[in-house]
């Protein structure tokens, strides 16, 4: 192979890497279009921490996500049949408690619901 060729494949596969990554969530500037953007920004931007929770024994929560750039505060993403909730700010703490919680329901509507809301 030659220098070129062998510098262009480099080159290539550096910038696939870079694309395939998501953008730093450092960059994330916390104003969105709509619910479904930040959505799509938060679940596709690289995070030092993530974190999901078995929430099968729920009846209603389908599905809760923890994404954290920092390890103390972070996005709080709970999914129902109907409706996608996204929280900021919640602390690490209180993902713990909800990941632990008897009632994933009860905890949220306690200590989550009207709180640490994503307002647009």
């Amino acid at each position: 192979m030659t220098k070129f060729y062998k510098v262009s494949v480099l080159f290539l596969l550096m910038a696939i890497a870079i694309s395939c990554g998501g953008q730093d969530c450092n960059l994330i500037d916390n104003s969105f279009e709509s619910y479904q953007n930040a959505l799509q920004t938060i679940e596709s931007s690289d995070f030092k921490f993530s974190d999901d929770c078995n929430t099968s024994k729920s009846s209603w929560i389908h599905d809760a996500e923890y994404y954290s750039c920092d390890g103390n505060t972070g996005f709080l993403i709970v999914k129902t049949k109907t409706n996608n909730y996204v929280h900021k700010n919640v602390p690490i703490k209180i993902w713990n408690e909800f990941k632990n919680a008897d009632s994933f329901g009860k905890y949220y509507n306690r200590n989550l619901k009207g709180r640490f809301r994503l307002t647009l």
